[in-house]
């Protein structure tokens, strides 16, 4: 029998589960229940919850907005974005698996073991046996592994360096407010560009590059999030498709639902 799985998210790491798991054969869905903050919207199903739809290396999802409709679009091969709240989410199917992959840094996964049978949760503050059952390590060190007992690595240091630039090639909300976007992902920015605004605080450029992620324009946002990407480099830079890391941390997963008894 195909477990049915739900997953947390639909950000590059949750869009590449996802991806994964459907190449595995699993009846897998996505949910969010509020507009997606995803910067690298190219590279993940987050666009299905404006669009309706999003492809992603010759898989698409759709987005639905009532549990019922679920195994409709599971009917076309399709993967299922629910766009509802998280309660109604687990409560529209019978999950084999829940996989919290939301990558939600700033707080501890709340806990969630008994919600599915099997509840695993990726990166840090995720614990074997406290708030879910299975963790998996997404930093690093340690990339991919897969804890069953203790604690995912806490979040610590800063992000790769990618030609002298780590933690300057994000931009972080100042302050709430809806984002409204000034550029489009592709583009070449230069040093103090304005590359979108929230309320009249303009978000500008930290160096020349090339505009990696931005969040959708519209979206509600708050004060720390994660809200865009510039790369240094002056070549080709990967814009969409499933990077290494989201690449890996989805191997992991489908180790683990692989390991479940029939």
């Amino acid at each position: 029998m195909r477990p049915e799985i739900l997953i947390r998210g639909a950000g590059e790491i949750a869009s590449a589960i996802a991806h994964a798991l459907h190449g595995a054969k699993c009846r897998v869905a996505l949910q969010v229940s509020r507009p997606p903050i995803a910067i690298r919207r190219l590279m993940a199903f987050s666009d299905a919850a404006f669009k309706g739809s999003a492809d992603l290396e010759g898989r698409r999802a759709r987005r639905i907005d009532h549990g019922t409709e679920t195994e409709q679009v599971w009917a076309t091969d399709d993967i299922p974005l629910l766009y509802m709240a998280f309660d109604a989410a687990i409560a529209a199917r019978p999950w084999s698996v829940l996989v919290d992959a939301r990558m939600n840094k700033q707080q501890a996964p709340d806990v969630q073991i008994g919600l599915a049978p099997l509840v695993i949760g990726l990166g840090p503050g995720c614990t074997a046996g406290h708030n879910v059952d299975i963790g998996v390590e997404t930093s690093w060190d340690g990339l991919g592994a897969i804890i069953r007992q203790g604690s995912t690595l806490p979040l610590a240091g800063e992000p790769r360096a990618i030609l002298g630039q780590a933690r300057s090639r994000f931009r972080y909300a100042p302050q709430a407010g809806i984002l409204c976007a000034e550029a489009e992902i592709g583009e070449r920015v230069r040093a103090g560009q304005v590359i979108a605004r929230i309320g009249q605080a303009p978000i500008t450029a930290s160096f020349d590059g090339i505009l990696r992620g931005l969040t959708h324009d519209g979206v509600p946002v708050e004060k720390g999030n994660k809200i865009a990407e510039i790369d240094p480099r002056p070549g080709a830079v990967k814009l969409a498709g499933i990077d290494e890391r989201p690449r890996r941390l989805a191997e992991a997963v489908v180790a683990i639902v692989a390991d479940l008894p029939d």
